[in-house]
């Protein structure tokens, strides 16, 4: 019997289907108004202007319901690219590894 000692992180077990092995923690991160869709990606984490000051989402963040005040969402696409997004306001979930943004008023 031959048993094989080489492993390939693409299926390594303990990965979402469809992710990629990266040298950071990833989460799904999707930004939402109610005319388009500005963000749907992996993200290392985003800022967010909560409405009694500002608060971070990284990967396996506990469920989170929350709303927005204005100011900036800073989206952390890896450790060193960075975009922004100012809003109005807004209301944030975190549930599964996935956070969904709503937002009006929303500028890049």
């Amino acid at each position: 019997m031959k048993i094989s000692t080489s492993r390939s992180f693409s299926n390594f077990p303990c990965l979402p289907a469809g992710r990629k092995f990266t040298n950071f923690p990833i989460m799904t991160l999707e930004i939402l108004t109610p005319e388009i869709k500005l963000y749907n990606g992996d993200v290392y984490g985003v800022q967010l202007p909560g409405i009694s000051g500002s608060f971070e989402v990284l990967d396996r963040h506990a469920p989170l319901v929350a709303a927005l005040g204005k100011g900036n969402i800073k989206v952390l696409k890896t450790k060193t690219e960075i975009t922004n997004y100012k809003i109005e306001s807004g209301f944030v979930e975190v549930l599964n590894n996935k956070t969904t943004v709503l937002v009006e008023g929303a500028t890049e």
